[in-house]
């Protein structure tokens, strides 16, 4: 399903993501992508996004992939994605044009299918956001560990 739109409406509003400028690129079938054009306002003592704009990068590309898997727009109301844990790698300077993919591998995906679905309450899954720069190299990747609910009465 494209829930690119979906995306959107849920991750423009999250105040960091307001605050690095965050754009929603494309979640589909799996697949979440978002950009960011690195704010020289949140750059670190070497003129590069501060981590803190990185870790924000991996984890709205991972929200996005797990949006972008629920197999219809109604199935995401009542669940709500917690990260756990998170682990980056910072390989090169994080300048200019930044964007962030992550693929959900078909685990993730058969075991989230169980929460939108309502057969489960709660899964555990991880996603890993390779963030890469204007020239195509990877300059950071991101790895969280999600714990994905089902609220209590949702639909």
């Amino acid at each position: 399903m494209d829930a690119t739109a979906l995306a959107r409406s849920l991750l423009d509003p999250i105040p960091a993501h307001r605050t690095v400028g965050l754009e929603v690129v494309r979640a589909v079938n799996g697949v979440g992508v978002v950009a960011v054009t690195a704010p020289p306002a949140l750059a670190n003592v070497i003129g590069s996004l501060h981590s803190s704009g990185l870790v924000t990068l991996a984890d709205a590309a991972g929200l996005a992939a797990i949006i972008s898997a629920c197999p219809t727009p109604d199935a995401v109301q009542g669940v709500v994605p917690l990260g756990a844990a998170a682990t980056m790698r910072f390989l090169a300077p994080a300048r200019g044009r930044l964007t962030a993919t992550c693929r959900l591998d078909p685990d993730a995906r058969e075991t989230l299918a169980e929460v939108f679905i309502g057969v489960a309450t709660r899964v555990r899954i991880a996603t890993t956001a390779d963030i890469t720069d204007e020239t195509g190299g990877v300059v950071c990747q991101g790895t969280f560990d999600w714990s994905v609910r089902r609220a209590p009465g949702a639909a």
